[in-house]
Protein backbone atom coordinates (compact mmCIF):
# COMPACT_ATOMS: atom_id res chain seq x y z
CA UNK A 1 0.00 0.00 0.00
CA UNK A 2 2.88 2.48 1.61
CA UNK A 3 4.83 1.34 -2.00
CA UNK A 4 1.87 2.38 -4.65
CA UNK A 5 1.45 5.90 -3.00
CA UNK A 6 4.99 6.73 -3.91
CA UNK A 7 4.55 7.52 -7.98
CA UNK A 8 1.25 9.51 -6.44
CA UNK A 9 3.42 11.30 -4.29
CA UNK A 10 6.18 12.58 -6.97
CA UNK A 11 3.26 13.17 -9.24
CA UNK A 12 1.90 15.55 -6.86
CA UNK A 13 5.35 17.21 -6.26
CA UNK A 14 5.91 17.54 -9.66
CA UNK A 15 2.80 20.07 -9.96
CA UNK A 16 3.30 23.23 -10.67
CA UNK A 17 0.75 24.61 -8.10
CA UNK A 18 2.06 26.74 -4.78
CA UNK A 19 4.47 24.87 -2.27
CA UNK A 20 1.26 25.05 0.07
CA UNK A 21 -1.54 23.23 -2.05
CA UNK A 22 1.20 20.22 -3.02
CA UNK A 23 1.43 20.31 0.45
CA UNK A 24 -2.06 20.16 1.49
CA UNK A 25 -2.52 17.50 -1.62
CA UNK A 26 0.21 15.09 0.12
CA UNK A 27 -1.90 15.36 3.44
CA UNK A 28 -4.76 14.66 1.96
CA UNK A 29 -3.95 11.76 -0.36
CA UNK A 30 -2.20 9.86 3.11
CA UNK A 31 -5.20 10.47 5.21
CA UNK A 32 -7.78 9.36 2.66
CA UNK A 33 -5.55 6.23 0.95
CA UNK A 34 -3.71 5.00 4.11
CA UNK A 35 -6.75 3.54 6.95
CA UNK A 36 -4.69 4.27 10.01
CA UNK A 37 -3.47 8.28 9.16
CA UNK A 38 -6.22 9.89 11.01
CA UNK A 39 -4.61 13.78 10.80
CA UNK A 40 -1.65 14.12 8.40
CA UNK A 41 0.11 17.52 8.91
CA UNK A 42 3.37 19.04 8.50
CA UNK A 43 4.85 21.48 11.36
CA UNK A 44 7.36 24.58 10.02
CA UNK A 45 10.54 26.08 12.12
CA UNK A 46 8.44 29.55 13.10
CA UNK A 47 11.40 31.56 11.72
CA UNK A 48 14.26 31.63 14.23
CA UNK A 49 12.04 31.21 17.11
CA UNK A 50 12.46 27.84 18.72
CA UNK A 51 9.09 26.84 17.60
CA UNK A 52 7.18 24.95 15.33
CA UNK A 53 4.39 26.42 13.67
CA UNK A 54 1.72 24.17 11.99
CA UNK A 55 1.55 23.88 7.94
CA UNK A 56 -1.13 22.20 6.19
CA UNK A 57 -2.88 18.74 7.22
CA UNK A 58 -5.51 16.82 6.82
CA UNK A 59 -7.91 15.79 9.61
CA UNK A 60 -9.56 17.81 12.36
CA UNK A 61 -8.72 21.07 13.20
CA UNK A 62 -6.14 21.59 16.05
CA UNK A 63 -5.69 24.05 19.09
CA UNK A 64 -1.59 23.03 18.31
CA UNK A 65 -0.79 25.43 15.94
CA UNK A 66 2.73 26.55 17.76
CA UNK A 67 4.65 24.23 19.53
CA UNK A 68 7.73 25.05 21.80
CA UNK A 69 10.64 22.98 21.23
CA UNK A 70 10.87 20.12 23.00
CA UNK A 71 7.29 19.68 23.80
CA UNK A 72 5.08 17.08 22.78
CA UNK A 73 6.14 14.36 20.72
CA UNK A 74 6.66 16.75 17.50
CA UNK A 75 8.72 19.46 19.96
CA UNK A 76 11.18 16.63 20.73
CA UNK A 77 11.86 15.85 16.71
CA UNK A 78 12.63 19.60 16.35
CA UNK A 79 14.84 19.25 19.09
CA UNK A 80 16.43 15.12 18.17
CA UNK A 81 16.22 15.65 14.32
CA UNK A 82 15.12 11.67 14.85
CA UNK A 83 11.98 10.15 13.98
CA UNK A 84 9.84 9.38 16.67
CA UNK A 85 7.29 6.52 16.82
CA UNK A 86 4.55 6.53 19.70
CA UNK A 87 2.77 3.04 19.93
CA UNK A 88 0.46 4.78 22.79
CA UNK A 89 0.53 8.03 23.70
CA UNK A 90 -0.95 7.38 26.70
CA UNK A 91 2.29 5.76 27.87
CA UNK A 92 4.21 9.28 26.82
CA UNK A 93 5.21 11.75 29.60
CA UNK A 94 5.53 14.81 27.28
CA UNK A 95 2.96 14.22 24.98
CA UNK A 96 0.00 16.84 24.19
CA UNK A 97 -3.09 15.58 23.37
CA UNK A 98 -4.83 16.83 20.50
CA UNK A 99 -7.71 14.82 20.65
CA UNK A 100 -8.98 11.46 22.91
CA UNK A 101 -9.09 9.54 20.33
CA UNK A 102 -5.48 9.39 19.07
CA UNK A 103 -3.94 6.00 20.12
CA UNK A 104 -0.37 6.39 18.51
CA UNK A 105 1.61 9.03 16.84
CA UNK A 106 5.15 9.22 14.05
CA UNK A 107 6.80 12.02 13.40
CA UNK A 108 9.72 11.94 11.50
CA UNK A 109 11.90 15.19 10.89
CA UNK A 110 12.04 17.05 7.62
CA UNK A 111 15.81 17.98 6.49
CA UNK A 112 16.58 21.17 4.10
CA UNK A 113 20.40 20.63 3.13
CA UNK A 114 20.92 19.15 6.43
CA UNK A 115 18.92 21.18 8.50
CA UNK A 116 16.00 20.12 10.44
CA UNK A 117 13.41 22.37 9.19
CA UNK A 118 10.01 20.81 10.15
CA UNK A 119 8.46 17.58 10.45
CA UNK A 120 5.32 15.58 8.98
CA UNK A 121 3.15 14.53 12.07
CA UNK A 122 0.65 11.31 11.83
CA UNK A 123 -1.61 10.65 14.14
CA UNK A 124 -3.69 7.28 14.58
CA UNK A 125 -6.47 6.31 16.89
CA UNK A 126 -5.71 2.83 16.00
CA UNK A 127 -3.51 1.56 18.49
CA UNK A 128 0.49 0.63 17.43
CA UNK A 129 -0.15 0.66 14.02
CA UNK A 130 2.93 2.37 12.76
CA UNK A 131 5.93 0.16 11.24
CA UNK A 132 9.37 0.15 9.66
CA UNK A 133 7.98 0.40 6.53
CA UNK A 134 5.68 3.76 7.26
CA UNK A 135 9.00 5.17 8.88
CA UNK A 136 10.71 4.49 5.69
CA UNK A 137 7.78 5.85 3.43
CA UNK A 138 7.75 9.27 5.65
CA UNK A 139 11.43 9.36 4.95
CA UNK A 140 10.85 9.31 1.04
CA UNK A 141 7.81 11.68 1.35
CA UNK A 142 9.62 14.15 3.31
CA UNK A 143 13.00 13.72 0.71
CA UNK A 144 10.59 14.50 -1.81
CA UNK A 145 9.04 17.61 0.07
CA UNK A 146 12.62 18.57 0.54
CA UNK A 147 13.42 19.03 -3.31
CA UNK A 148 9.83 21.98 -3.51
CA UNK A 149 11.43 24.03 -0.45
Amino acid sequence: MLEALKPRIISIIDQEASVESRLQDICKLLKADIPYYDWVGFYFRNGEREELKLGPYAGAPTDHTIIPFGKGICGQVAVSGKNFVVPDVRAQDNYIACSITVKAEIVVPLFVNGENIGQIDIDSNTPDPFTGADELFLEFVNQKVAEIL
